[in-house]
């Protein structure tokens, strides 16, 4: 077993030291040696559109009307959405709208209740 850190970013135990940089061939992500060993679990921290946290479960409501692509629907203004879940990527919350069925939105288009 080797003596180098576990990759800062996925948690793999097979990194190994090139050119004074620790390297993961997992996902490929390179840190310096000198650098603060982050916390991998530090989740990314999502904010509505007036700047309150959000966590899972929480209920939102829709502020702008929201046109699905490949569909004639929209999402109303107003629209109440119930235990969200927060994922990564630009869409950063996955939901069900009754009517309308499992949805991604940006947290940007909507406020906590």
């Amino acid at each position: 077993m080797s003596d180098f850190p576990n990759c800062v970013k996925c948690g793999s135990e097979y990194t190994y030291e090139d050119r004074g940089m620790y390297v993961c061939p997992e996902c490929g992500h390179e840190w310096s040696k000198d650098a603060p060993v982050e916390n991998a679990d530090t989740a990314k921290v999502v904010r509505d559109a007036h700047g309150n946290e959000l966590h899972d479960g929480d209920s939102i409501t829709v502020i702008k009307d929201l046109k699905i692509k490949g569909s004639s629907l929209v999402v109303k203004v107003g629209t109440k959405v119930k235990n969200i879940r927060l994922v990564e990527g630009d869409h950063d919350i996955d939901c069900k709208i009754d009517g309308i069925g499992a949805m991604k939105l940006k947290s940007e288009f909507v406020k906590k209740i």
